[in-house]
């Protein structure tokens, strides 16, 4: 059987964290059900018809996706090949609720996961939680995270390898 996870995320590391706590509870269970999972990040495109009509979502991942988050993607990904069937990155452009719950059914999303503290901004970004919150259709949960201000590894490759 496969599910399909939402993880609203900013595409910082301490985004991942929220997938780690997720899947350690789900090998916790000896869950034998497979996982499609999607990072979702809001992302206004703005008005411009050029901007609307020559940026693709490649060009808008290099704009708000660091190259540690890439990489720390990938080393989850490896972590628990046994419950991930794959991994992939999105951005919702909608700006009503009824255009997320679409969004949700179009990605048949099981479950949707999500921490208040992390807050997408700045570079376009907006926050989906009020959406993931007032949608009906879609099993929410969320997970809160201790993050520490004086983590050595803070905004590093290794932040990763910290138990959460």
């Amino acid at each position: 059987m496969t599910k399909t996870i939402l993880i609203a995320t900013d595409y910082s590391l301490e985004s991942l964290n929220i997938l780690k706590k997720v899947l350690k509870e789900k090998d916790g269970k000896h869950d034998e059900t497979k996982y499609n999972i999607i990072f979702v990040s809001g992302y206004d495109m703005g008005d411009s018809i050029r901007d609307l009509l020559f940026t693709t979502k490649s060009t808008i991942f290099g704009k708000i996706r660091s190259h540690e988050f890439c990489d720390a993607f990938s080393i989850i990904k490896n972590k628990y090949p046994h419950l991930i069937n794959k991994m992939t990155c999105d951005i919702f452009t909608g700006s009503f609720q009824r255009t997320f719950n679409n969004y949700i059914i179009t990605e048949k999303i099981d479950e949707a996961y999500y921490s208040p503290s992390i807050k997408s901004r700045g570079k376009g970004k907006f926050d989906i939680i009020p959406y993931i919150k007032k949608c009906k259709d879609l099993e929410s949960h969320e997970i809160t995270l201790e993050i520490s201000e004086s983590l050595p590894e803070r905004g590093r490759l290794a932040e990763i390898f910290v138990e959460v």
